[in-house]
């Protein structure tokens, strides 16, 4: 997270313990099903699903990190037919405690979930 944001020039992320645990508690809510469902709490949040056990919390944040190609700052739009809202949270200035977890699905599937405090992604506003 915060090597994408000081390439933008945002300061960095800090660890929060309650953010954390609610990463976890939502985690564990879908270790059942392991499906990419938001959770519409009072946080930023970004998935990532993997089929392969190998996954790890580095290879979500590089998924996440991958969309800034199609972040067009002076439109503040993603390319057509394309996602980067996941990297504009990731980099998002005032979202500044971050909380994530991986856990394994009963499928075997990897689900990692991060959440950010206070949300970014705020609409007409640009993430830096």
């Amino acid at each position: 997270h915060n090597t994408a944001r000081a390439a933008v020039g945002v300061g960095p992320v800090s660890w929060d313990d309650n953010v954390a645990a609610y990463a976890e508690n939502y985690a564990n809510q879908r270790i059942g099903d392991c499906q990419l469902v938001h959770s519409d709490g009072p946080y930023g949040e970004n998935l990532f699903w993997g089929s392969s056990t190998d996954y790890t919390g580095i290879d979500a944040v590089n998924s996440w990190v991958d969309e800034k190609q199609y972040y067009d700052y002076d439109s503040n739009s993603c390319t057509d037919g394309q996602v980067c809202g996941h990297y504009t949270q990731v980099v998002w200035p005032d979202s500044t405690a971050i909380g994530c977890v991986r856990v394994q699905c009963d499928s075997g599937a990897i689900f990692i979930i991060c959440n950010y405090n206070p949300a970014g992604n705020i609409v007409g506003e640009r993430p830096y």
